[in-house]
């Protein structure tokens, strides 16, 4: 599936709904992108742009068991995949644009306050939020570092992950493996292991 700019800029400010598991099925680690871009509002699939390495990071860390190719559409059977392994996914902020940089600081707060909400309501093992930049102006913590914060949002442990856009070019889908292999430990996704080299996926440590 292609799209021209035109076709795209007709998905500027939509919105693309949660993936979460259903009432009653526990939610283990909750993903938090900044919002979504035009691509991920044409597809209505979180982190659908073809360059973006958040589902092949996820399969080299062991976190999915099958590839995902979401630049046509996540399928069903993709986002019950997700849902059984008790993943969901989300956004600070909800409306569509082309870049995250077009999203003003007062947005990013108020998006912030309705992911608290939900997070309160849905009590995830960990949350982790991928992007520091978005995260330090959401929630007002502006020396926040990566890794596992030092509060808690209640019952939720709280991550900040490197964000897997392909702007971010200092990152690479091993790097964002491991960095996403941690907080999906922590939620009992994943057991004890270590993310192989190369193009296979995880294997038990020893």
């Amino acid at each position: 599936m292609g799209f021209t700019r035109a076709e795209l800029e007709t998905f500027r400010d939509a919105e693309v709904p949660d993936l979460l598991p259903p009432a009653g099925v526990p939610l283990r680690l909750l993903f938090v992108g900044i919002n979504p871009g035009l691509w991920t509002a044409a597809t209505q699939t979180h982190f659908a742009y073809p360059g973006n390495r958040f589902y092949p990071a996820l399969l080299a860390a062991g976190i999915l068991e099958h590839r995902i190719d979401p630049a046509a559409g996540m399928t069903d059977a993709d986002r019950d995949h997700l849902r059984s392994r008790g993943i969901g996914i989300t956004n600070v902020a909800p409306r569509a644009t082309a870049k995250a940089s077009e999203l003003t600081a007062a947005e990013l707060r108020a998006g912030g306050a309705e992911l608290r909400a939900l997070v309160e309501l849905r009590t995830p093992a960990v949350v982790a939020i991928a992007g520091i930049t978005a995260y330090r102006s959401a929630f007002g913590r502006p020396k926040a570092v990566m890794g596992r914060q030092p509060e808690p949002w209640g019952a939720s442990e709280l991550w900040v992950v490197p964000n897997p856009s392909g702007l971010n070019a200092h990152e690479t889908v091993e790097t964002l493996a491991a960095a996403y292999a941690e907080p999906a430990r922590a939620a009992g996704v994943l057991g004890q292991r270590r993310v192989r080299r190369g193009r296979a996926g995880p294997c038990p440590a020893p």
